[in-house]
């Protein structure tokens, strides 16, 4: 039988064996680790909404007038008003019929790939969609076919060859995310809605880190190209920029009828605590209010900053600095964590083996100065 404690020495021979670091919150973006001060960037808290006032007064009413806990799964006896409020204020927000949450992402993700895909359909994912994303197509009993990133010509292929050979019945579904995790670079929205449209296939859009960041209201970068209404399923994640936690998808409302019926990490979850969707649907109020808009607006403004110190242009909140081996990103991290800055080393299996990197996030939080000194102290690692 395999022993853990040689796959734990293999993972630490390899750059690649992981520690939870716990952080203690002084005054976000700053933080203590270990007792160390420290400017934190790699928050997926990209307008810091995750200690704001009005979300930490919502969830606290909430959590005195219905607990803190659900005590059941939403299909028993656990669905309460602010998860149908959140609900509501979703679908109201995205411009869909209906909405669906979940108690994360990744289950959101899973859940709604495994309800949605039957034997005889195909699925068709970018080679670098979130793990999540990959996971629900492989649990899925569809046909799995992945092109590589962002390759339209390879997209057009398959969705031509596999038109012609589906039944009428079967489903054809295209998944993407808007802004890629690691990368932070966009996918060409319009470009995979015309080839959908095209080929009679459906969309399914992962705005996870285009949430809060990009539109008018914030809903993503499907609003910011005025094609929210063209994308069959709209999902993303409350636990970053809205600052709470969660997932969700937006739909017509039938698909979210049978995503209910059907999606396993849903039916089988005990629902969300009142607090998170209160917190949610709060964060939300906040992302398509003007004080949201005026939270962008700083967020991209340290971008911009940022990205004319660095040579170059950031188009989203995330910037990847690539070093490729897991020793150069690990001791370029470590270097900056004594000099008090949190930028921790992303290796395989996140990335690709060979692309280790630096994952700086920005916020609207953060410091212009802070943003100018963190550039510094990157000069000194090349």
């Amino acid at each position: 039988m395999r022993e853990a404690d040689d796959e734990l020495s293999t993972l630490r021979e390899e750059g690649l064996l992981r520690h939870l670091r716990e952080l203690e919150v002084d005054q976000p973006p700053l933080f203590r680790l270990n007792g160390q001060p420290v400017i934190n960037f790699s928050s997926n808290d990209y307008l810091g909404l995750s200690h704001d006032e009005e979300l930490v007064g919502a969830a606290r009413e909430a959590t005195a007038r219905h607990g803190t806990g659900s005590a059941s799964s939403r299909l028993i006896s656990g669905s309460l008003s602010p998860h149908r409020e959140l609900e509501e204020h979703i679908a109201e927000w995205k411009g869909t019929e209906s909405a669906l949450s979940f108690t994360s992402g990744y289950a959101a993700a899973v859940g709604t790939l495994q309800a949605l895909l039957n034997k005889g359909d195909v699925v068709i994912l970018d080679k670098l969609c979130h793990a999540s994303l990959i996971d629900g197509a492989r649990q899925s009993s569809a046909t799995l076919r992945v092109y590589p990133h962002n390759n339209l010509d390879k997209l057009e292929r398959l969705l031509a060859d596999h038109r012609k050979s589906l039944p009428t019945d079967a489903r054809l579904l295209v998944v993407t995310e808007s802004v890629f995790s690691m990368d932070g670079d966009q996918a060409p929205l319009a470009e995979i809605v015309e080839l959908t449209e095209r080929h009679e296939a459906l969309l399914l859009v992962d705005e996870a880190h285009a949430t809060g960041v990009f539109g008018s209201t914030g809903q993503g970068l499907a609003e910011e190209l005025g094609l929210h209404k063209r994308i069959a399923f709209q999902m993303g994640t409350l636990g970053k920029a809205v600052g709470s936690a969660g997932g969700y998808l937006a739909a017509k409302r039938h698909w979210i009828d049978l995503i209910l019926n059907k999606a396993r990490s849903f039916i089988y979850s005990t629902a969300p605590p009142p607090a998170q969707a209160a917190a949610s649907s709060c964060g939300i109020r906040v992302i398509s209010s003007s004080r949201g808009q005026k939270l962008r607006e700083r967020l991209w403004t340290h971008l911009s900053t940022f990205s004319e110190l660095r040579n170059t242009k950031a188009q989203s909140a995330i910037v990847p600095l690539v070093f490729g081996e897991n020793e150069s990103a690990l001791n370029a991290s470590s270097s900056l964590l004594k000099a008090g800055y949190l930028v921790p080393a992303v290796r395989f299996p996140t990335v690709p083996r060979g692309s280790a990197r630096l994952r700086i996030t920005l916020s609207a939080i953060h410091q212009e100065e802070q943003v100018r000194s963190l550039h510094e102290h990157l000069l000194a690692l090349e």
